[in-house]
């Protein structure tokens, strides 16, 4: 059977059984009287052959009762109207109980009872008074023609799961929020938000103003900026500073620019720019040497151009050219607010660890490890620094200068056994020249005196000032006895060569001129006026007559 009783039996399912299909689209019998909608005219049927192996003689009938076909005839109004029988067929069969008789109708064999079925046992008369299939509430909707069928609606989203269980006492507002919710999702789902037009017009607006705004903002702060460093006043502090000092450091060769970051850096200035410009407008302000000032913090840059220059803001020690150690020791003692004896003590116990070169020499004769290694510069040296901080930044200053001469190399050149000895010869220059000219000369007093070949002195150097050293004085006026009675080795008129060791820091001065020696011969001085004025002899004869001038000068 498919679909709505259309089967392939010669006959259709009967009208009021409760599975029967399109036939009476009312879903109720055609009432007796009604005109067929044919008008009379026989309808033709097609006839099957055979159902599942059954003959059209072997097909049984329905319920032993006799009926008649129905068919459907609609009425002007668009009504259903059922007749009760097909006039005019051509083969008019009617259901006899048992099979066909001789007009050529079929005797309608029962259905056996089905044994499963709680019902099959009730006869039921087709024809009897049947129940409403359809009238019910939960009943199916009656069948309708093809041409009148719907889509059938969408189903209704599922009520949530909260509807199905058992309200908890106190979760009514829970239930309420869920059904809000749930309400509001079915509500929106499958809708896009729509955005008010006039909110995206003013989001637009407002990010044209931003860029706008931001941009104009932009070019007048660098546009100030540019003014401000062409046109404008440097930040500047007025007035003497504070109470609070702080000591500040200024390395050698440090311009204008760098002691004006430094001194910001200090809190001192307020401005690199302000200190530059009085620097530059201040008389003798270029004049701002190296080494540590005692500053005030928040001092305007004019008060702290005049203070740097003044000598009483200088936290420094000064090693001059051809200063003895022991000068310099008691002078960072001082600037350090130190016992006296404390730095020249840390100096003996800590000199191997302050940086000397490698070929600086330490025996038994020579009186300072350090000496000559001193540098002659300024350095910062103010009250909680370390002494062996300072002279360590000393020692590296002159280790750095010998190396950039290259003193190893060039002492050999001039008959020197090493690096350690020129030295010596330079402090020696150091101590007993005067000037750039007499640096020059004496260097060569003091190499043809070392020579073997010395016939005038026998390789004796014969200067004061290595006596001098070995007493810590500095007397030019020195007997003969007390002189031949003193054998230390650096008493160089009784010891040949040089001394054991340097006899002071020289200069760089005193160094280049010990590096590049007159040739003229010279192998005699005399300090004829006792300080300034140094002269020059090549020959014992010479010599005596400067020295004469010289006994004449101090009234010796």
């Amino acid at each position: 059977m498919t679909e709505y009783g259309r089967g392939p039996g010669s006959e259709p399912w009967h009208p009021e059984d409760p599975l029967y299909g399109d036939v009476g689209w009312g879903g109720q019998q055609a009432q007796a009287g009604q005109r067929s909608p044919y008008d009379g005219r026989p309808q033709q049927y097609p006839q099957a052959s055979q159902y599942g192996g059954w003959s059209q003689e072997q097909q049984p009938g329905y319920g032993g009762q006799q009926h008649q076909q129905q068919h459907q005839q609609y009425d002007t109004s668009g009504q259903p109207q059922y007749d009760q029988q097909f006039t005019g067929h051509p083969q008019q069969q009617q259901f006899h109980q048992g099979g066909w008789d001789a007009t050529g109708t079929h005797g309608q064999v029962p259905y056996a009872a089905d044994p499963g079925d709680p019902y099959g046992q009730q006869p039921v008369a087709y024809g009897g008074e049947q129940p409403d299939f359809y009238g019910t509430e939960d009943a199916y909707p009656p069948p309708e023609p093809p041409g009148r069928r719907r889509p059938e609606p969408d189903p209704e989203p599922a009520a949530d799961a909260e509807e199905e269980h058992g309200v908890l006492p106190g979760d009514d507002e829970d239930d309420e929020e869920h059904e809000l919710q749930g309400r509001r999702e079915r509500r929106g789902k499958g809708r896009k938000p729509v955005k008010s037009k006039k909110r995206r017009t003013g989001c637009a607006c407002m990010v044209v103003v931003l860029v706008f705004g931001g941009g104009l903002g932009g070019v007048g702060y660098f546009g100030y900026k540019f003014y401000q460093n062409r046109f404008g006043t440097a930040p500047d502090f007025a007035g003497e500073g504070s109470s609070q000092t702080v000591t500040v450091e200024i390395p050698k060769g440090a311009g204008g620019w760098e002691i004006g970051r430094r001194l910001k850096e200090a809190g001192v200035v307020k401005s690199a720019d302000a200190f530059v410009h009085a620097q530059g407008t201040t008389p003798g302000g270029d004049g701002i040497q190296a080494g540590a000032y005692l500053l005030k913090k928040e001092m305007s840059a004019a008060s702290a151009v005049k203070l740097m220059l003044d000598p009483r803001s200088q936290n420094n020690v000064v090693v001059t050219e051809g200063e003895r150690n022991t000068n310099v020791y008691a002078a960072i003692d001082k600037r350090l607010e130190l016992p006296d004896g404390s730095t020249k003590k840390i100096a003996r116990k800590q000199y191997k660890s302050l940086g000397l070169p490698s070929w600086a020499e330490n025996n038994s004769d020579i009186m300072d490890p350090l000496e000559g290694f001193l540098w002659p510069a300024t350095y910062p040296a103010a009250k909680g620094m370390k002494p062996e901080a300072i002279l360590k930044q000393m020692v590296t200053q002159a280790k750095q200068k010998y190396a950039a001469y290259g003193l190893d190399g060039k002492a050999r050149e001039l008959g020197l056994n090493n690096a350690f000895e020129l030295v010596t010869v330079a402090s020696l220059v150091q101590a007993e020249g005067k000037t750039h000219d007499d640096f020059r000369k004496m260097a060569e007093v003091v190499y043809n005196r070392l020579k073997p070949t010395n016939t005038e002195t026998n390789r004796l150097l014969q200067f004061d000032s290595t006596y001098n050293y070995l007493l810590g004085k500095s007397n030019i006026h020195i007997s003969e006895k007390e002189i031949n009675s003193n054998p230390s080795p650096y008493n160089t008129y009784t010891h040949k060569g040089l001394p054991p060791g340097p006899i002071g820091n020289p200069g760089e001065d005193a160094l280049k001129a010990t590096l590049n020696p007159t040739d003229d011969g010279w192998i005699y001085f005399v300090a004829t006026d006792g300080t300034n004025n140094t002269e020059f002899a090549k020959t014992y004869a010479e010599f005596q007559e400067l020295k004469d001038k010289f006994n004449a000068s101090s009234g010796n």
